[in-house]
Order: structure tokens, then C-alpha cells, then sequence
């Protein structure tokens, strides 16, 4: 089952984990769209800056400290996904309690290793 996937944080640097996710996904089928800090394109997939109001986001992978997480608060709540995905040093309990209010899913694992274990 292919899944919508919002990248936050996502960059053009192929060095970064945001980078490499946003191609697993696309390599794997799953609809991708982007946002980050500069706009610029990925395998096909344009980041976009800004809070974009996409339709039908069933996953959220964040590649956002904390700390930067806090602006996107109330955007991320207003995707409405089906789950947030916490990739390692994304981890936020101010965050995760907000999902849990809001009766969303989330899950501390890394996007790249549930690719690989078909587990995503």
C-alpha cells in the first residue's frame, strides 16, 4: 500500500538523511511531497517552503530537531496525517503529546530502516 509521505525538513544536500528518505520513497512508489528551508528539487520531488496545505498525507516523516520542530506545530496537527514518523534525534514529547490529543499515531523510528524492512 503506497502512502503519501510529507518529508519536513527535507534538503537538496545528498548527504543529508531527508535527502536519501525522499529517494527511498519515491524508489519504493510512495507519493512524496516535501518542505524545507530552501526550495529546490529531489528525484523528481519539489521542496517547498512555507506550511503547504497538502491533501491526503497518510505519513509525516520528520527530519526537524526539536527545537525547530515547535513552528510546525500547528501545521503538522492540520495535515491531519494518519502517522509521524520521529526519525532518530527528532524525538519530542511536547510534540508526541500534541498527537496523542489529537488522536494521531507516531512512532520513534528511522524512515530508512522501515523501507528496508518493509515494515514502512
Amino acid at each position: 500500500m503506497k502512502k503519501k509521505t510529507l518529508v519536513l525538513g527535507a534538503s537538496n544536500n545528498p548527504d543529508r538523511y531527508s535527502n536519501i528518505a525522499i529517494n527511498r520513497l519515491t524508489a519504493y512508489n510512495h507519493p512524496v511531497v516535501a518542505v524545507g528551508l530552501r526550495e529546490g528539487n529531489v528525484a523528481g520531488v519539489d521542496i517547498q517552503k512555507g506550511k503547504v496545505p497538502f491533501e491526503g498525507v497518510d505519513t509525516i516523516t520528520l527530519y526537524l530537531n526539536p527545537k525547530n520542530q515547535e513552528t510546525y506545530y500547528d501545521y503538522i496537527l492540520s495535515l491531519k496525517p494518519k502517522r509521524v514518523l520521529f526519525n532518530p534525534g527528532t524525538e519530542n514529547p511536547e510534540l508526541q503529546a500534541k498527537l496523542d490529543d489529537a488522536g494521531i499515531a507516531y512512532e520513534e523510528a528511522c524512515t530508512l530502516v522501515l523501507l528496508s524492512t518493509n515494515q514502512y
